[in-house]
């Protein structure tokens, strides 16, 4: 049955026969999802889902909506893109309502833009509906803020494979390492070993802290806090799999003080001062 929650009073868009709403669902917690999608999801005839969108999420749709499988996970078999691109081609034109849920946001890192530009090629009219990416938000569920006044004014987002599988040989590590005091790589964790190397030939420090969190924001979550030299052998240790989000930088070092789901449990702070400055927080 659905449950999902009622919809405040709005002048809610209308999912029309025909058209298709590429949508983020968010990086797993179902309450993390908008409005705009939970509306979607209400309307929709058929949904084409990412293998990271909750099952609690699509619980939330109409119960006679049909439901379409279309993860992508590295190193498993799956579909390939061009061909789910194309069935969202084939259900519009074949005037159903369709909602593309994607996790996290669509537009990053997700293959939102392909899957745009190719509906948009085939007179397709399209609507998004960003979401939470883990990027920020699965770092935020861990108590690691992408920015702080005392570690960093800029943040870059990088992912660790381009299309073949291998890391990428477009990504300039250097300027990368140099550019941002911390750095977020999104599908890193199979060539952490390539990319701490490069960032530590790039004058990274050996010892900067390093967090991988797997199963951002669901009850799954695990966080692996470590260094660029160890990140590599304690991935490998630890067991744990993607997908996974890593933070590169001193931002990490925040977690000691802001890993607030503990909080529930009743552990305290780690550390109330992790970055050493000795004095007490600011207003703003």
């Amino acid at each position: 049955m659905n449950d999902s929650p009622p919809l405040p009073a709005a002048d809610w868009p209308e999912l029309l026969p025909g058209w298709v709403w590429l949508c983020g669902a968010g990086p797993g917690d179902p309450g993390l999802l908008t409005l705009h999608a939970l509306n979607a999801l209400r309307q929709a005839d058929v949904i084409v889902y990412d293998a990271l969108v909750a099952p609690g999420i699509l619980d939330w749709a109409r119960p006679d909506a049909e439901m379409i499988y279309a993860g992508k996970r590295g190193g498993k078999p799956s579909t390939k893109q061009q061909d789910i691109s194309l069935r969202l081609v084939d259900l519009a034109k074949a005037g159903k309502r369709v909602l593309r849920l994607k996790g996290g946001d669509p537009f990053v890192f997700g293959r939102g833009g392909e899957e745009a530009q190719t509906l948009v090629q085939h007179g397709i009219p399209v609507r998004i509906i960003p979401g939470i990416s883990a990027g920020i938000g699965g770092l935020a569920y861990a108590g690691i803020p992408v920015t702080h006044r005392d570690v960093n004014q800029s943040v870059t987002f990088v992912t660790g494979h381009d299309q073949s599988g291998n890391t990428p040989t477009s990504l300039n590590w250097h300027a990368i390492s140099n550019a941002s005091p911390v750095l977020v790589i999104y599908m890193g964790t199979k060539h952490i070993g390539q990319i701490a190397a490069a960032l530590m030939a790039a004058g990274r420090g050996s010892d900067e802290p390093v967090a991988i969190v797997t199963n951002a924001t669901t009850p799954d979550q695990n966080v692996l806090e470590t260094t660029l030299a160890t990140v590599e052998a304690d991935i490998k240790t630890s067991g744990i799999a993607p997908p996974a989000v890593i933070c590169v930088g001193r931002s990490v070092l925040l977690r000691q003080v802001l890993d607030w789901q503990s909080f529930a449990t009743g552990e305290a702070p780690r550390n109330l001062d992790p970055l050493g400055r000795g004095r007490p927080a600011e207003a703003p």
